[in-house]
């Protein structure tokens, strides 16, 4: 860990990208030919990780991969980018696999294959308990099975160690998890499967507080993001205009560098214009945690966008 600040601790999944390039996504039935093809580390949980860590800040990662060739080639990766991997476990079987498809104008399709994921279980967590409980910040995401991430809350809960948690893929939780939760961060789809309709972000984000949330930001891609706070302030955090050729990671970034920029003390509008500034980079380049950008970039482009 650096220095005496307490670490990010990533609960969440590690996956390999089979990414194809195409000029569009294709209909139901429909198959044409592509453009380009690579392999690229990914997976929400392991995206946040990278995106923490490459900011300059300690992040722990708690997960597992598989025993497949996939396995040691993730872990690498996350030990580059400088995320601690002493908590991911090796189990038998594949690890998650996610195939996408990316379009010239960087819209995308993504199906997972949850492998190692799957077998990310309560008592996984509880052998890293002392881990979690260390934490300044805990980034959770429902790739893990719901059971696992729900227990992962209630944990943090009775620790006091705030989580945020990204609700995507958007999947029937507990009602008790969202009075567990310090921060939500859903995209306008993941918040309308949620409220049951389509909303304004910020009839949204009044609705989704009254769950017991502390807070809420409302990612919306290039409208920028609605941030809210329970009993408090909320505004519009516009997005920096850049031209987008991959939009994949672009929300782990942001939860990313989001996480950072509260546990070094900015308010939470200051940390979602880092985290924005952060994600802005992101969608200028290929690949999901090789999108990432590094702690100097963004003081870099935030110095160009004042």
């Amino acid at each position: 860990m650096n220095g005496n600040r307490k670490p990010i601790v990533v609960v969440g999944s590690i996956n390999m990208d089979l990414v194809a390039h195409a000029h569009r996504i294709p209909v139901p039935g429909e198959s044409f030919v592509g453009t380009s093809f690579d392999t690229t580390p990914g997976g929400k949980g392991a995206n946040q990780a990278v995106a923490a860590a490459r900011l300059g800040y300690p992040t722990q990662m708690v997960g597992a991969v598989g025993e497949d060739v996939f396995g040691q080639a993730l872990l690498d990766n996350l030990a580059a980018a400088g995320v601690e991997t002493a908590a991911v476990q090796r189990v038998p079987g594949p690890s998650g696999v996610a195939s996408i498809l990316i379009a010239e104008n960087g819209e995308n399709a993504i199906v997972v294959v949850v492998g190692a994921n799957g077998k990310v279980d309560p008592a996984i967590v509880d052998r890293h308990s002392d881990l979690i409980h260390s934490a300044g910040m805990v980034l959770c995401q429902l790739e893990l099975p719901i059971p696992t991430v729900s227990h992962t809350l209630a944990f943090c809960a009775a620790a006091g160690v705030p989580v945020v948690l990204d609700p995507a893929p958007a999947a029937a939780v507990p009602n008790e998890m969202w009075g567990q939760v310090a921060w939500a961060t859903p995209n306008e789809t993941e918040a309308a499967f949620y409220l049951g309709e389509t909303l304004t972000a910020e009839e949204g984000a009044k609705r989704l507080l009254t769950r017991g949330l502390k807070g809420v930001v409302m990612k919306r891609g290039g409208e920028g993001a609605y941030v809210a706070v329970a009993g408090g302030a909320a505004a519009w955090v516009p997005a920096f205009k850049v031209k987008a050729i991959d939009t994949v990671g672009a929300g782990d970034c942001f939860n990313g560098a989001f996480a950072v920029a509260m546990l070094e003390g900015l308010d939470p509008f200051a940390a979602a214009r880092f985290a924005s500034a952060a994600a802005a980079i992101s969608v200028t380049r290929h690949g999901a945690q090789a999108s990432m950008p590094f702690r100097a970039e963004v003081e870099k482009f935030l110095a160009q966008h004042t």
